[in-house]
């Protein structure tokens, strides 16, 4: 299952849990820095603070900044299929499709682009077979070679540094980031030898550190030297200078997750966990990219996507009556990132949420506002056939449905699998009487954007309006609103 406690906001605080979806998760972590030698730099309040000895600035006269142009992004891919080959642009861990071409005797082949300089993403066939690229006007012509129909492996970029260098760096990182978290597993029974795990561990964040000054080194003047000298903030124990080394006025940064990794790097180093100490980081942040619309818009987002994520939802309304829906602070900002705030509010309890149509498994198409005027209550259920907390939860709802279902109470299961079988199976031998539906597409299913599903299972209860009366957590939340309401 994909879980994200709001019980542990401080350290999963716009991360994933190790059962995750599989989207990548980029560490945002500054490691100690003991016995390493530290520079004194003055702030323009006349304090000082230390320099990290992590940090390595990226940026010279070539990358400074962002910069938009052309760009022909073309290659080949081993697969005699061919299909749909698709580009998106990035905007943390969000992404925008940009552009479409198809896959003809294993050949791509985009064009001529207009883009800026950032990450972007190529998928074949669907999002969900897809890789990371780096596309910048300073490399005119990108030419990529898939050796797999599976995009995310064997891959090469012959005369583009730019990706030469990230699909090294990505390599490096996943094979350095399974080690600290299998070292970080051993923890809890390491006994006596615990301070040895945790030194290991500090010596493979130090590695990846290395790698990371190595590659801005090789590749100087890169979008990618600058994104790696982002990784880690220049005075990581000053909260008011914590984004200093990050220009508000460079666009490359919102095509990528350097801000996104950079606030929750923030959150978790400053906040304490406590709501004031979240608010204090978000009124920071938001002072720091205000004199540009564009990265203030991304920024809010993130905030509000991650608050909402993590069930913070008092923090999404302070940033929401604040920053975005405030006449005075809110008057730069476009009608996009308030369609976008739209989606979440539309999610809260006293709200209508996104209707949809869907097959179901035994025929026919449900429609959830029409399922809801028909009933007095209906439990939407995110679910999937390999979540073990659904597995526990199932058996508890027959009961529930027995119960209560002639009284006016539906259940719509709506499942984040991929495969038909397995999810038909489940189905039949968890006894699932109610409606199922799914999109068959698992974490890329439209409804799941929708919703904003991020854990299974996820309940929302509505009433015959389709309006949300309770998000409740536990199937025995359900049976006590049932029991008051339904009787």
């Amino acid at each position: 299952m994909k879980m994200i406690s709001a019980a542990t906001i401080l350290m999963t605080f716009f991360a994933f849990s190790a059962c995750s979806s599989g989207e990548k998760v980029e560490s945002a972590s500054n490691p100690t820095e003991s016995g390493m030698t530290q520079q004194v730099e003055e702030g323009a309040n006349g304090t000082n603070a230390q320099v990290s000895s992590r940090y390595k600035d990226g940026i010279n006269d070539q990358n400074r900044g962002d910069k938009v142009g052309p760009v022909r992004l073309h290659g080949t891919i081993n697969f005699n299929g061919g299909g749909e080959v698709t580009l998106y642009e990035t905007e943390g861990r969000n992404t925008s499709e940009i552009a479409k071409t198809t896959l003809s005797n294993r050949a791509f082949d985009f064009g001529e682009l207009e883009v800026g300089r950032g990450f972007y993403k190529i998928s074949l066939n669907g999002e969900t077979n897809a890789a990371d690229i780096i596309l910048n006007p300073d490399e005119p012509d990108v030419e990529l070679t898939f050796n797999t129909s599976r995009l995310s492996a064997g891959k090469t970029a012959v005369g583009s540094n730019e990706n030469t260098g990230w699909f090294q760096y990505q390599s490096f990182e996943f094979e350095n980031n399974k080690a600290i978290r299998e070292l970080r597993g051993s923890i809890k029974d390491a006994g006596a030898f615990r301070a040895r795990i945790e030194e290991q561990i500090r010596e493979k964040e130090g590695e990846l550190v290395t790698q990371q000054h190595q590659l801005m080194d090789q590749y100087p003047g890169t979008f990618l030297a600058k994104y790696l000298g982002w990784k880690n903030p220049k005075f990581p124990q000053d909260k008011g200078r914590f984004f200093e080394d990050m220009d508000p006025m460079d666009n490359s940064a919102v095509r990528s997750m350097a801000i996104s990794d950079r606030i929750q790097n923030m959150m978790r180093t400053f906040s304490e966990g406590t709501d004031p100490g979240f608010l204090a980081c978000i009124d920071l942040v938001k002072a720091h990219f205000e004199p540009n619309p564009i990265a203030l818009e991304s920024v809010l987002y993130t905030m509000l996507d991650g608050f909402y994520n993590t069930g913070k939802e008092t923090i999404c309304q302070y940033i929401l009556d604040n920053y975005i829906f405030d006449e005075d602070c809110g008057a730069d900002l476009s009608d996009a990132i308030r369609l976008r705030a739209q989606g979440i509010i539309n999610l809260q309890v006293g709200k209508t949420p996104p209707n949809f149509q869907i097959d179901k498994w035994d025929g026919g198409v449900l429609d959830l506002y029409e399922t809801c005027k028909a009933k007095e209550y209906t439990l939407v259920m995110f679910w999937a056939s390999w979540c073990h907390k659904c597995e526990q939860e199932i058996p508890n709802l027959g009961p529930l449905y027995a119960k209560y279902g002639y009284k006016g109470f539906e259940i719509v299961g709506v499942s984040i699998d991929q495969v038909r079988n397995t999810w038909e199976k489940a189905i039949n031998d968890n006894g699932m009487t109610w409606p199922n539906v799914s999109q068959l597409q698992a974490w890329n299913s439209p409804v799941v954007a929708e919703y904003k599903i991020t854990a299974t299972p996820t309940y929302f209860l509505l009433d015959k309006e389709g309006k949300i009366v309770l998000k409740p957590k536990r199937y025995f939340e359900v049976e006590k609103f049932l029991s008051e309401n339904l009787k």
